[in-house]
C-alpha cells in the first residue's frame, strides 16, 4: 500500500538517518536525507513533488526544525512529523501549532516512528478520495473535493489535518465531538487532549472573526467541541 510513498528525514545526527532510512526502505518507502534545513530546502526543490511527508528533527544547527517547519507552512501543506528528544508538552504543543501534523520522541522505536508516518499518510490521503460536496455557512465555504475553505470569499490556507477535523464538526453541526473521539479519529489514539486543543486553536485562528469569541466552534467544557454554524 505504502511502496510508492516517499519520506523527507531531515536530522543532523547521520546515525539517525541512517537507521530511519533503512527501516524505511525495508517498508518500500523511497527516502530522501539532508542533515540541516537548507539542505532539506534543497531537495524539495529538486524533488518536491515527489515527497510525501517530512521527518523533521526538531533541534539542528542553523535553522531549527521549528523554524523550517513555519517557513514551509507558508507555502506548502505537505504532512510534518517532529522527531525530537525534547517530550515536554511545551515543546509538543509549540510544535503542532507551527503546523506539525505529529510530534515524536526520539525514545520511540523505529517500527513506532513508521508506524505514525503510515497514520499521518492514511488521513492525507483521504483528500484524494474526497466526495463532491460544499458545505456553506455563509462567510465560510468548504469544499471537499478541491480540499478548500473560504472565509469571505478568500481561499484559507489550511494542513490537511485542519481542514479535515473542520470538515468532520461542520458535517454535523450542534453534534458534540469528544476529545477522545477527535483524538482516535485524527491520532489513532495517539496522543492526549492538547494535540487537539492546538489543532482547533489554529483553525479557529483562521476561520473565526474573534478567535478568543468563537462563533464556528465552540468549547463543550471539559467534553470536547461542536460546530454551531447554519448551513445555506
Amino acid at each position: 500500500m505504502y511502496r510508492n510513498r516517499s519520506v523527507l528525514v531531515v536530522d543532523d545526527d547521520k546515525e539517525v538517518v541512517e537507521m530511519m532510512r533503512d527501516y524505511l526502505e525495508d517498508e518500500q518507502f523511497e527516502v530522501f536525507e539532508a542533515y540541516n534545513a537548507e539542505q532539506a530546502m534543497d531537495v524539495l526543490n529538486r524533488h518536491g513533488n515527489r515527497i510525501d511527508c517530512l521527518l523533521l528533527d526538531v533541534m539542528m544547527p542553523g535553522q531549527s526544525g521549528l523554524e523550517f517547519c513555519r517557513k514551509l507552512r507558508k507555502s506548502m501543506d505537505t504532512p510534518i512529523l517532529f522527531l525530537s528528544a525534547r517530550g515536554e508538552d511545551v515543546d509538543k504543543i509549540r510544535g503542532l501549532s507551527l503546523g506539525g501534523d505529529d510530534y515524536i520522541v526520539k525514545s520511540a522505536t523505529p517500527e513506532e516512528v513508521i508506524a505514525r508516518i503510515k497514520a499521518v499518510l492514511r488521513r492525507y490521503g483521504r483528500k484524494e478520495n474526497a466526495p463532491t460536496l460544499e458545505l456553506d455557512f455563509g462567510r465560510l465555504v468548504l469544499n471537499a473535493k478541491a480540499f478548500e475553505a473560504k472565509v469571505d470569499g478568500l481561499p484559507v490556507p489550511m494542513t490537511p489535518k485542519e481542514f479535515e477535523i473542520l470538515s468532520l464538526l461542520a458535517a454535523y453541526p450542534r453534534q458534540v465531538f469528544t476529545y477522545e473521539q477527535l483524538l482516535q479519529r485524527f491520532w489513532e489514539g495517539v496522543g492526549d487532549k492538547h494535540s487537539v486543543i492546538v489543532q482547533i486553536g489554529r483553525i479557529r485562528e483562521k476561520i473565526e472573526e474573534n478567535p478568543r469569541k468563537p462563533a464556528y466552534i465552540t468549547n463543550v467544557w471539559g467534553v470536547g467541541y461542536r460546530f454551531e454554524g447554519v448551513r445555506r
